[in-house]
């Protein structure tokens, strides 16, 4: 592979390692019990390989009931869709 420039599409041994200069932010939620619907959301996004390229996964969540509140999908990454998905999961909450 090395001949001929080819590199693997999987994340590499330092993706997880964070660079000396960033900010590391405190967890806020250390100590905090989830005891009922609505007191805390997350959400993520995650990207899915399709063979003519991929597509963004964005959801949230409620910790407590684990109910998926909202998602889209995007063949972009623009913000655009998360913001959608963040509209639609305040509509339900």
């Amino acid at each position: 592979m090395s001949l001929l420039g080819l590199q693997a599409t999987c994340p590499k041994p330092t993706t997880s390692r964070p660079h000396p200069e960033h900010r590391v932010y405190p967890y806020l939620l250390r100590g905090v019990t989830v005891d009922h619907a609505d007191q805390v959301w997350s959400a993520d996004i995650t990207y899915l390989r399709l063979r003519a390229g991929y597509l963004y996964l964005v959801a949230v969540m409620d910790w407590f009931s684990r109910y998926v509140l909202s998602w889209r999908l995007s063949n972009t990454l623009d913000s655009w869709f998360c913001v959608e998905a963040l509209s639609a999961a305040l509509t339900v909450g």
